[in-house]
């Protein structure tokens, strides 16, 4: 069974490392917390490689042992969480393809399966949460700290319960979490509720460039290099600003263009509300996703990345929606 599998890989191994995929969110990072912390109970050290992360997420239990580089070469095993393939994780070739074995810890229903041992359950809306059956298995306590990873996880990717893909076993799970003492209060207000002076800024730029498409269904705003430069110093300022769109009365697929330095393209950030599948429009581009939330990227200046994701997704919605 993989799952025995991956606990005997970890019993073997002397040198681990833990990684995620790039632009971290909550979730990727909690996970890697809550791997860190589920190693260190079985009796193992192991490097986590995050270079760079909201500093929202400090307040984590274990984030001040997070590394910007590995502190080896050569690992026994290394473990990716949240990240559907080896062109997302960061630390794919120093670390991921080096070492002698490998695990892949994941969520999303498009997945490359590239390790040595894959455990990934779509079903699940969160990585945190595959992680607490996988915990229970090995017969891991989760304490507080260990559950205020998770439960942050959890609550970052489902946009507090909001979003599609909570079941009843992720409020049981949050329940079991409360009693062991977990803060739900807390990490909602420190990373849900919780806004930064940068993230207002670009609330108001996304307002002013709001341009609708088929109908109002489709809603499209941007963030260029020289917004990011003047208004941002934190990777996490801009998140939940695709959501925002989408919460707009009539938007059925929302997308946020997000110029990249060094890469002559824009990462495209897209959500639905309950009818368009924008995972498959990921795919067609390179990217992936869920059905309600997916990326991609686009080379090329504003003009031609916004006409080639808004095209395609007129194409997809009359595909998706007969």
């Amino acid at each position: 069974m993989t799952l025995d599998n991956i606990l005997e890989e970890i019993k073997k191994a002397q040198m681990i490392v833990i990684l995620c995929h790039e632009s971290p969110d909550g979730d990727a990072v909690a996970s890697s917390l809550s791997v860190w912390h589920a190693v260190k109970q079985l009796g193992k050290e192991a490097d986590m490689v995050i270079p760079d992360y909201s500093k929202m997420f400090n307040f984590l239990p274990g984030a001040d042992k997070i590394l910007k580089k590995g502190n080896h070469s050569n690992y026994d095993l290394a473990i990716s969480v949240d990240c559907t393939d080896l062109k997302r994780l960061v630390g794919a070739s120093e670390y991921f393809e080096t070492a002698k074995k490998t695990i892949e810890i994941d969520h999303h229903s498009v997945n490359s399966m590239f390790a040595d041992y894959n455990y990934v359950n779509p079903a699940a809306p969160a990585c945190c949460q595959v992680l607490i059956g996988m915990f229970e298995y090995f017969g891991i306590n989760i304490d507080k700290d260990l559950g205020t990873c998770i439960l942050t996880g959890i609550l970052t990717d489902t946009g507090g319960f909001q979003w599609g893909g909570v079941t009843p076993e992720t409020f049981e799970f949050t329940a079991e979490l409360l009693r062991k003492g977990v803060n739900i209060s807390e990490i909602c207000q420190k990373v849900i509720r919780n806004k930064t002076k940068a993230h207002c800024e670009f609330e108001k730029l996304i307002y002013e460039r709001l341009e609708f498409f088929n109908e109002n269904k489709i809603a499209v705003a941007y963030l260029t290099l020289d917004d990011y430069k003047q208004l941002s110093t934190d990777i996490g300022d801009d998140e939940g600003l695709v959501e925002m769109i989408r919460d707009i009365d009539g938007v059925e697929v929302a997308v946020l263009l997000k110029e990249r330095e060094g890469l002559n393209g824009f990462k495209i950030s897209m959500r639905s509300r309950d009818k368009v599948n924008v995972s498959d429009i990921g795919l067609i581009l390179g990217g992936g996703g869920h059905s309600r939330a997916a990326g991609c990227f686009i080379q090329g200046n504003l003009d031609y990345a916004k006409n080639k994701i808004v095209n395609l997704i007129e194409q997809e919605m009359k595909k998706q929606l007969k």
